[in-house]
């Protein structure tokens, strides 16, 4: 893999984990109230508003078709963190559709 397009990849690896903590974080925080929650939204504000930055800079780099293929990892950290972190039970099919994406990502990532 070339240099560049190793190091962009590994930006939108960064980006897609950021976006998919900002949404476990927003979802965290609707689960409180008061101060903790509007902290708990803010951290997740600043995730995403970083993730789309560094989308954007990526995307200034390569070709869209390529980038936007990798944020599909987005879906798949975002059913990872939904299951290990906030405990919501993730039935086997969903489990199969997210191995079948991240293999998708997987063969785009290295073409």
């Amino acid at each position: 893999m070339k240099e560049g397009k190793s190091k962009n990849l590994w930006l939108l690896l960064g980006s897609t984990f950021m976006g998919a903590i900002g949404q476990l974080l927003f979802k965290y925080s609707l689960g409180l109230s008061g101060i903790p929650m509007a902290e708990w939204l803010i951290l997740g504000l600043l995730s995403y508003a970083g993730s789309t930055v560094i989308f954007l800079f990526v995307l200034s780099r390569a070709h869209l078709h390529w980038v936007y293929s990798i944020g599909g990892l987005s879906y798949v950290f975002a059913v990872i963190f939904a299951g290990t972190l906030l405990g919501e039970s993730i039935p086997p099919l969903r489990w199969l559709g997210v191995l079948i994406i991240f293999a998708g990502v997987a063969i785009i990532g290295a073409s």
